[in-house]
């Protein structure tokens, strides 16, 4: 079954289950392929034409190259009267360099590695559709945990729910440097605003939807999101401000987004959005 709509079950306990082997999926899959990338490409060159740098720019995988869609994002934004701070640019800058070249985190990813990727079966685990694998910075397949990705409204607070601990421990059984918290930061960090900074390039498609659209009330959750996880690590703070300062100015601007995200179950489905149980404070 996959995860996606293990998710969407009312019993909670299989749904943890299978989160927490996905994160230890995602951890390991890194742990174990790094420092065979010549190996892998090897392999690929065999069956045809490759480029290595290709995968690993900027974002690579299915979620698009927010480097190059940064100039018009950030036009959006300033549209909107956030435009991005000095600071806020330098952090954009940073988190590019950071994705570009991953040093020691430079490990074998599935490229989109979402919920509906992962099937579970009993006590097992398995990531599916490596139609966008390639090496690049490990922790990108991690973003799914912290930002809602394209079918979700709501994820979860992997921090809380224990799921980042898990990750990070099957990381590091081969990546040793992400024991190391500013180091690990860093890299999640960066990798989730540049996630949330390339679904904002979709803003104009956004902004001439009809009110109602969950798709609109997704760009703030993912927004916020992002920064959440960078105040937590307290890295890019610059960026993560900007990222919350874009959605307040959503907010206004789309009074259908502006909804209260605690009230609604976590992994909420776009469309499908249901309050959690006995109010904000349900499970």
């Amino acid at each position: 079954m996959p995860l996606s709509d293990l998710l969407q079950r009312p019993e909670p306990n299989p749904a943890r289950a299978g989160l927490q082997l996905f994160a230890r999926t995602l951890g390991l899959l890194a742990a174990s392929t790094v420092g065979r990338k010549d190996a892998y490409y090897g392999r690929r060159r065999a069956l045809g034409p490759v480029e290595p740098a290709a995968d690993r720019d900027l974002y690579g995988g299915a979620w698009g190259d927010s480097a190059a869609k940064w100039p018009d994002t950030s036009k959006h934004a300033e549209a909107l009267g956030v435009a991005p701070s000095r600071m806020a640019e330098a952090e954009m800058a940073e988190v590019f360099g950071v994705l570009a070249e991953p040093g020691a985190f430079l490990a074998f990813s599935n490229g989109d590695a979402g919920a509906n990727n992962f099937l579970v079966d009993a006590d097992d685990g398995r990531l599916i559709d490596f139609e966008f694998a390639g090496y690049r910075h490990a922790v990108i397949d991690a973003v799914s945990l912290y930002v809602p990705g394209p079918m979700w409204l709501t994820v979860g607070d992997p921090v809380a729910d224990g799921l980042e601990d898990i990750y990070r421990r099957a990381l590091a059984e081969g990546i040793p440097e992400a024991a190391d918290d500013r180091m690990f930061g860093r890299g999640i960090v960066a990798a989730c605003l540049a996630f949330a900074i390339e679904r904002l390039s979709r803003f104009p498609r956004l902004d001439a939807r009809p009110p109602g659209r969950d798709s609109r009330a997704q760009m703030v959750s993912t927004l916020e999101s992002a920064a959440r996880a960078a105040e937590h690590h307290r890295s890019l703070p610059a960026l993560a401000g900007w990222a919350r300062a874009v959605a307040a100015s959503l907010r206004r601007r789309w009074p259908d987004a502006d909804r209260d995200f605690s009230r609604l179950q976590r992994y909420s489905r776009r469309g499908h959005a249901e309050p959690k149980p006995g109010g904000a404070n349900g499970e």
